[in-house]
């Protein structure tokens, strides 16, 4: 019967062969027959975000309960907890991350609304934190916010991700302690940057060297600065932006002011020391009480403003908030909201959370999918909605294909 475990619809996008295919890559292909072997535990982990208010046996039965009309229940009992415990212990963290790094990839089709800008795919990072239990593994592994009497109740897992906007899918992830820079972890997923991209930042990740490595991946930049970031004026240009130039941090005054005279007169720099940036600059209402108002700094790897107007880059800025959402999703519709992961060790967190991501994003990619059926944007469907109907499918006689 466990050759016929599924996940409903989602086994459609983390198909068997696939599964088996990064089993194989991994190393967990299993010698001798098992009652829990690999591919079920790896569908089994997905179901766990399916269902993560149950217990480990009841999720077990949710997946097998499609397959009570075939008559084969009567021959398969439900493991315990602890066995299924020793079978997420025996397949290990690399399978659902490998998995996720193949199934992961981009959803939205060019003219999606709110999904591409000037023909480039519009992408976020940022970052979040689950709480993880408090076991000395964890605490050693991942640490707590703080010390002493102000230190966070559990230790923390830090997320950083990078989200499609026009799906809110997540393509790529790096996974750390809680005190573990944004910045250290946004290093780690460079690698899924690519021509015809246009990623938004916040202006927590903003230093020379993380631009010159993000932009040399060649997708496209743009990212919020801090005020005190010196951006001089080489160039203004009729939409209100202007050329200016980023420099590498530890020069001498007199290198700097050569360099920024260099790029004023369009003399060619070399990336080690400086680099060409468009400078988008704007105000808006702030919503507190609504007289104050606060200056946005966007610096740009689109230097033609023809290419790509001012007022277009800044309004495609708030795309940045579609990664917030989809936070919200995993943190209160996936797992429940101030809910704590499973997950006792650190490589069970990690497997934990590749498969969060992984259920997340075919869930959106099905969503993305039944939107372009009807031909509307799928920010109008709701994801909670989805899930229920996902979830309903699973336990049911459909789950089994014909």
């Amino acid at each position: 019967m466990t050759d016929h475990i599924s996940l409903g619809v989602l086994t459609g996008f983390v198909h068997h062969d696939l599964v088996d295919d990064v089993l194989v890559a991994t190393g967990r292909v299993e010698k001798r027959s098992r009652k829990l072997p690999a591919r079920v535990m790896v569908y089994f982990t997905l179901a766990m975000w399916l269902f993560f208010d149950d217990d480990y046996e009841e999720v077990m039965e949710k997946l097998v309960a499609g397959l009570k009309v075939f008559g084969w229940w009567r021959d398969w009992e439900v493991p315990t907890g602890s066995g299924i415990t020793h079978a997420r212990k025996r397949l290990g963290e690399e399978p659902l991350r490998v998995l996720f790094e193949r199934a992961a990839e981009p959803i939205g089709h060019p003219g999606l609304k709110g999904g591409f800008l000037t023909g480039r795919r519009l992408m976020v990072i940022d970052g979040f934190s689950l709480d993880v239990p408090d076991t000395a593994a964890n605490r050693e592994e991942f640490e707590k916010l703080q010390d002493g009497p102000k230190a966070s109740a559990y230790p923390k897992v830090q997320v950083l991700g990078l989200v499609e906007c026009g799906t809110r899918a997540f393509l790529a992830a790096a996974l750390g302690g809680c005190r573990t820079g944004e910045t250290t972890l946004a290093r780690q997923i460079l690698g899924r940057l690519e021509p015809g991209m246009l990623v938004i930042a916040d202006r927590n990740f903003y230093g020379y060297d993380l631009w010159r490595a993000a932009a040399e991946t060649g997708a496209d930049l743009m990212w919020r600065v801090k005020a005190n970031l010196t951006l001089p004026v080489l160039e203004s240009f009729a939409d209100g932006s202007y050329r200016s130039v980023v420099l590498a941090g530890g020069l001498s005054a007199g290198r700097r002011r050569n360099l920024v005279e260099n790029a004023r007169h369009g003399v060619e720099l070399d990336s080690a020391e400086a680099m060409t940036v468009r400078v988008v600059e704007y105000e808006i209402t702030d919503r507190g009480d609504g007289d104050g108002t606060e200056t946005i700094c966007l610096i740009t790897t689109v230097l033609d403003p023809a290419d790509t107007p001012a007022p277009l880059l800044a309004a495609a800025y708030s795309e940045r908030w579609q990664e917030e959402i989809s936070i919200g999703e995993l943190k209160i519709s996936q797992r429940g909201n101030g809910r704590v992961l499973r997950s006792k060790t650190p490589e069970m967190v990690r497997q934990e959370v590749w498969a969060m991501l992984l259920t997340h994003h075919v869930i959106r990619k099905v969503m993305a999918d039944a939107a372009e059926e009807v031909d509307i944007d799928p920010d109008r469907l709701s994801f909670t909605r989805a899930l229920r109907v996902i979830r309903r499918h699973i336990t049911g006689p459909a789950d089994f294909s014909p």
